[in-house]
């Protein structure tokens, strides 16, 4: 609601559009504070996400190197080791080197929006997508046949053992998932980054009506 000083001294209100989208502070704050938290959350997430996936493609190469799948939960999961040059079902597997790049530019991206982020809900969804970039970064970088085109570890296939009704993946992709599903709910809710939310002015749309009823 804005106020304003007449010629007569007396006060007129103005109210804004009705439906018009306001910006109100959630919880937590919006200062340094805020954002150092939010960074630390980011961070604590990215590295908790990238630790987990290591660590399951180390075991995962030790476990499950020539055998046969392992079935569990009564075939809904299997784990069986493939090492993929491509993304999703080897989507690209001649082009290897295109993925570091678009990785890179993903976790560059992800450092931009960090500058200006206060929203612990938004630290966790980056956290996510930023832990399961460097997972798989990891393995295009340091992985065989070589630098920068190395194959990626995957372990876990659903309802068949080869990937044949979901492509096998790993650890950062879930991660990765995960984050960007985060990040669409969060878009839908109108949960900004800095920490503000998105919403309807309710007095501005309630005016109208209460002056139709003085009427």
């Amino acid at each position: 609601m804005i106020t304003a000083e007449s010629v007569d001294g007396e006060q007129m209100t103005a109210t804004p559009p009705a439906g018009s989208e306001t910006r109100t502070a959630e919880p937590g704050g919006s200062g340094p504070l805020a954002r150092r938290r939010a960074i630390v959350i980011l961070v604590s997430v990215a590295l908790v996400a990238f630790l987990a996936d290591l660590l399951t493609k180390h075991f995962a190469l030790l476990a499950l190197s020539d055998r046969e799948p392992v079935r569990l939960l009564g075939g809904a999961v299997y784990l069986s080791l493939t090492r993929n040059s491509g993304a999703a079902w080897s989507i690209g597997a001649d082009h290897t080197w295109v993925f570091p790049l678009i990785t890179t530019a993903v976790i560059g991206w992800i450092g931009w929006m960090a500058l200006r982020l206060r929203s612990l809900p938004w630290a966790v969804s980056l956290g996510l997508v930023l832990g399961g970039a460097l997972g798989n970064l990891a393995d295009r970088i340091f992985r065989a046949p070589g630098h920068f085109v190395g194959h990626v570890v995957d372990m876990i296939s659903l309802f068949d053992p080869y990937g044949q009704v979901w492509p096998v993946f790993n650890l950062a992709d879930s991660s990765l998932v995960c984050g960007v599903v985060l990040a669409v709910a969060l878009e839908l809710t109108g949960r900004q980054r800095d920490g503000s939310r998105l919403g309807k002015d309710k007095a501005a749309d309630e005016a109208p009506a209460a002056q139709r009823e003085r009427a």
